[in-house]
């Protein structure tokens, strides 16, 4: 690799300065030495996924810690700013379900950001990849997702200043730890929101099928562009179907769409994932899908706080008149050109949900391919 080994600083840095994160985390810059040995060359076989930012690798340091490093692919001016972004927000929030900084490396010639391994990877994997079939993601365990993911939005958005907005609420950035705890993760594209600025206009970032209408069509952002995103995948959750289906005719089917159907016949058990067999809390089910109902309605006003939302999941009496409101959801549709752009659901007809193809709609830890990654604690050896 010759001089790349220097990238990120002088061999006097190799150790790198912890940084109290506060809540018992800590990170610190990793050479490129360091990262090099953990992952093992970045070898194909540390590669947990890929997409168009670059690589992640999964790998363990000397001292036994079991990482994930996001290697990024190309240092131009768009990559640039979304390392200092993600460097930024993740240096700020401390959150048991968020996902934090474990440290990054940064240099001429390479830009690294390393965070925990997450065993049981993401949501996406569980829902949508290969590890559907298992169904590991019963009711109980959905709710739990459902209920900390909100949490750490709600931390984003009301408790840490500036308020962050993520926008980029999806499925495959919702991590999963070794009790599924949920640790929402991927800051690249999130914006920090100035005191008393309620809104934003800017270049569109982030997945079709999460995206509130007012952002994906005019680049308005703010607070409630996230709580419809959570809206999403919240349904996501229950139901099991991704967000935006391609039928048999060709044409493409949102998930609001498709909801909207069942709940004017009231066939709420059927909105259910099959895969659980029955096995769910009806009125868990019914509170959930009334939370998701207010939080993608189309005005952004008229949807809930995240404070709102959470108290609403937890059961948790909440001044919020609209809580009451029927049960009905609106249904958003996109504009022909932007549908035309969405090419997550293109795949379906063609590809299985667990090949490499899908690597390119994952969050931090991409699409994971079964061979690849047996159990690396045995291939590594414990220490």
């Amino acid at each position: 690799m010759g001089s790349s080994f220097s990238c990120c600083g002088d061999e006097k840095v190799e150790e790198g300065p912890n940084n109290e994160m506060g809540g018992g985390n800590s990170w610190r810059i990793f050479t490129y030495k360091e990262l090099y040995a953990a992952t093992n060359g970045f070898s194909e076989n540390n590669k947990l996924g890929e997409g168009g930012f670059g690589s992640v690798y999964w790998g363990k340091t000397s001292d036994g810690l079991q990482i994930a490093v996001k290697k990024l692919k190309s240092m131009n001016s768009k990559a640039e700013m979304e390392f200092a972004v993600e460097v930024e927000v993740l240096g700020r929030v401390r959150h048991e379900n968020l996902l934090g900084l474990r440290g990054y490396c940064a240099g001429n010639e390479q830009r690294l950001i390393v965070y925990d391994y997450m065993p049981n990877l993401s949501l996406l994997s569980h829902l949508h990849g290969h590890l559907s079939k298992e169904v590991q993601l019963d009711w109980k365990k959905r709710m739990k997702v459902a209920i900390g993911s909100a949490e750490g939005l709600l931390y984003l958005h009301h408790e840490v200043t500036p308020h962050i907005i993520h926008r980029d609420i999806k499925a495959s950035n919702v991590l999963l730890d070794s009790n599924f705890e949920p640790l929402v993760a991927d800051f690249g594209f999130a914006k920090l929101i100035p005191e008393g600025v309620s809104h934003m206009t800017t270049r569109v970032k982030g997945t079709l099928g999460y995206l509130a209408p007012e952002y994906a069509m005019w680049g308005k952002v703010s607070e409630s562009c996230d709580v419809y995103s959570f809206g999403i995948l919240l349904l996501e959750l229950i139901t099991g179907r991704k967000p935006i289906e391609k039928l048999p005719n060709g044409i493409k089917r949102t998930i609001t769409e498709w909801v909207e159907t069942m709940i004017a016949k009231e066939k709420f058990k059927d909105l259910v994932d099959p895969k659980l067999k029955g096995n769910f809390d009806e009125f868990q089910l019914k509170q959930s899908i009334r939370v998701a109902a207010l939080c993608v309605q189309s005005e952004p006003d008229k949807r809930p706080t995240m404070k709102e939302v959470v108290s609403i999941l937890k059961g948790e009496e909440v001044n919020f008149v609209k809580v009451n409101q029927n049960l009905r959801i609106q249904s958003i549709k996109y504009g022909d050109d932007l549908m035309s752009m969405d090419q997550a659901s293109d795949q379906d007809d063609d590809q299985s949900s667990d090949q490499g193809n899908e690597s390119s709609v994952y969050g931090v830890f991409g699409a994971m391919e079964m061979q690849k990654m047996q159990d690396p604690y045995k291939r590594f050896g414990e220490k």
